[in-house]
């Protein structure tokens, strides 16, 4: 499958904005110093967050943004670990930290990694009760723009493999549903390559997104052609894909792509036959990666 790991996905936390629930009196400890981009845990480096005893909390948001959530990295400061505890938690989802024994070891970065989707635009640590302290010398947030209805394949530019008559890839692109692929009117709507071996049609985004789902509309006659397509998506056209089923005739079938697939192409292909293939609307539902 076309996917990323975690790890290619910048830190949206830096774009964003902290504040806490109160400042300890010090030079140092703004909620800022929680997403400068530095891990350093040595409070007197000027780096970490830092409240008072009453009600500790520390939010971040990505600013103006949905995002969807794939970790989120927690760096404590170099010594109090007891300081970190309970539960950091968000509306939707929340994570549990037991305290442990002064005398352990704990390390000093904690992640939480959601299997879940998660959406949001805040992001709050928080420890329950009163007269506790919240020490914080560096929040990450791995993930993405949250998907939206924008069908993505509109900005996109389209090629095939060959040219039957006028049928350009781009009328895959145009819009429009229509499935009648000559009606005698001469407005065009669907995209067709020559009957050849191993005909293929591609999307190239602008930029690379994480496809959820890809809608295909087929034509009205003679619909068992696009039967054993492939449906593609990656950085590269050489990516791993799935086999699709037939679809309906002059129908919009809708191959949803479990937890996204990261890519820049969208191909669809038939492989292994000679055939037309003939696409009268592809439409493209995802997010946009940084």
């Amino acid at each position: 499958m076309g996917t990323c790991a975690v790890s290619t996905y910048q830190n949206v936390a830096l774009r964003g904005k902290a504040t806490q629930s109160n400042r300890y009196e010090h030079v140092f400890g703004s909620a800022s110093n929680a997403i400068d981009g530095n891990r350093d845990n040595t409070f007197d480096s000027g780096s970490c967050s830092h409240t008072e005893r009453k009600q500790p909390l520390v939010e971040s948001g990505p600013a103006g943004a949905l995002h969807r959530h794939l970790r989120h990295h927690l760096q404590q400061r170099d010594c109090c670990p007891e300081r970190l505890g309970h539960s950091p938690h968000r509306q939707l989802f929340r994570q549990q930290w037991c305290n442990k024994p002064s005398n352990s070891t704990i390390e000093a970065l904690h992640t939480m990694t959601f299997t879940d989707r998660v959406e949001g635009r805040y992001v709050t640590v928080r420890i329950l009760g009163d007269g506790k302290v919240l020490t914080l010398c560096e929040v990450e947030v791995y993930g993405y723009h949250a998907p939206t209805e924008e069908n993505l394949a509109i900005q996109g530019k389209a090629a095939q493999s060959s040219l039957y008559s006028f049928y350009s890839p781009y009328y895959a692109i145009d819009g429009s549903r229509d499935s009648k692929f000559d009606d005698g009117s001469k407005v065009m709507s669907c995209s067709v390559t020559n009957n050849e071996l191993n005909p293929w049609w591609r999307l190239t985004l602008h930029k690379t997104h994480k496809v959820f789902s890809v809608k295909i509309t087929n034509r009205n006659a003679v619909p068992e052609r696009i039967n054993g397509a492939e449906i593609r998506i990656g950085d590269s056209l050489v990516n791993n894909g799935a086999d699709n089923p037939s679809i309906p005739s002059g129908q919009t079938t809708e191959f949803e792509v479990a937890n996204g697939m990261d890519g820049r192409y969208v191909y669809i292909g038939i492989p292994g036959r000679k055939e037309w293939l003939t696409l009268c609307e592809v439409e493209v539902f995802g997010s946009a990666l940084d």
